[in-house]
């Protein structure tokens, strides 16, 4: 099985001007950031025309989507039992984006696949993380 998974979904971008709109995004998953999920959305989905990258934990995903989770950036919370809202917040803004839960479950059964939930911490190479961190000092 592949180490990567890239799995895309449709998001609903939710405003209120001029309206919501539907757009494309993907989920990846990578073994070798074990417990990291990044939802891409692509350049033409930006203000500024630029592939926008959100990088959150995949613990926090599968919590979202029984009850309200993350306290910081990103906040996931069922809106009901088949939409599923992503909050995004930075300093110049945030957007709410809605997605059909089934979609981001059968992205996590995928993941699980490549590592096993509880399973991360085996895939970290700690040693390999630590030697670029002592390079970039």
């Amino acid at each position: 099985m592949s180490s990567v998974i890239d799995h895309a979904v449709q998001a609903r971008l939710i405003a209120t001007a001029p309206r919501s709109r539907v757009i494309p995004a993907s989920l990846r998953y990578d073994r070798t950031d074990p417990f990291a999920v990044r939802l891409v959305f692509p350049p033409a989905a930006s203000l500024d025309g630029a592939e926008v990258v959100w990088t959150f934990g995949r613990e926090l995903l599968e919590e979202g989507l029984y009850g309200p989770a993350g306290a910081g950036d990103v906040q996931v919370w069922p809106c009901t039992s088949e939409e599923i809202m992503v909050e995004l917040r930075t300093d110049g803004g945030m957007a709410v984006v809605e997605f059909m839960a089934q979609e981001l479950r059968e992205f996590l059964e995928l993941s699980y696949g490549v590592v096993a939930q509880g399973d991360e911490a085996r895939h970290l190479d700690v040693e390999a993380d630590l030697a670029a961190l002592l390079r970039e000092a």
